[in-house]
């Protein structure tokens, strides 16, 4: 049986969808990538070890548009085994200090820094994509289609969606093909060298899998960024990140 194209729009005030080779500062692409939409979409339906989303297209329906902000962020991160193990009740839960008091962490240092942040507002996409079950799983695609469009057309999600950075949520709605559509805006630009992906995707993922940086060139012809499929010799995989 041959994946049916699913469609949501999306929307937001805020997004970010942050550029590899800026260390520090933030500084989006103008339009979303590859990783951020897939996260919308399992967001809403995953199950990792049966399938996995395959994105194919982004339409653009508002104009790129930036602003300059200035966000307070931690300085450390917490690592997922940690999490395992709290989880586990292996080790009691340690907190991530967003400023230090002495009485509490024996330091006065500050746990956070400001940072800046060039991001996107009033954002708003057309997305495309369709389940990819893993091996084994074929038979079960009509299902999976079938749960994914019933939990999407109630609004339903396992957390909420997220446009690069937690704190933009991003709102979601079911396109169903006969429901009449906005049109994507007149756009043409080369965008160069775009994050595709930060797992390998040729394999059913796990939660101790390290990052797997994955590139394709992008260029939006007439509002419509073209995905290209994982394996596809147009996206350049296992991409190191220079410290």
């Amino acid at each position: 049986m041959e994946a049916k194209d699913q469609v949501l729009d999306v929307w937001g005030d805020l997004a970010c969808f942050s550029q590899p080779v800026f260390k520090v500062e933030r500084f989006s692409y103008p339009v979303i990538t590859p990783s951020a939409a897939r996260g919308i979409y399992d967001a809403i339906y995953c199950k990792s070890k049966e399938f996995r989303w395959q994105l194919t297209g982004i339409e653009i329906l508002a104009p790129p548009s930036y602003i300059a902000l200035r966000r307070n962020e931690v300085k450390e991160k917490i690592s997922v085994n940690a999490v395992l193990r709290w989880m586990d009740g292996k080790e009691t839960p340690e907190p991530i200090w967003a400023d230090g008091d002495r009485a509490l962490t024996g330091s006065d240092e500050k746990g956070r820094t400001q940072r800046q942040t060039m991001a996107l507002k009033d954002v708003r996409y057309r997305l495309h994509a369709y389940i990819r079950p893993w091996p084994g799983f074929e038979n079960t695609l009509q299902g999976l289609e079938a749960q994914f469009r019933r939990r999407a057309a109630y609004g339903k999600c396992m957390y909420q969606p997220y446009f690069g950075c937690r704190e933009f949520p991003a709102y979601f709605e079911l396109v169903e093909p006969q429901a009449p559509q906005a049109e994507r805006i007149s756009l043409d630009m080369e965008l160069g060298l775009m994050l595709y992906d930060v797992f390998d995707l040729s394999r059913p993922g796990a939660s101790e899998d390290k990052c797997s940086i994955s590139l394709f060139r992008a260029s939006v012809q007439k509002g419509e960024l073209r995905v290209p499929a994982y394996e596809s010799a147009d996206v350049l995989k296992g991409i190191r990140r220079a410290d």
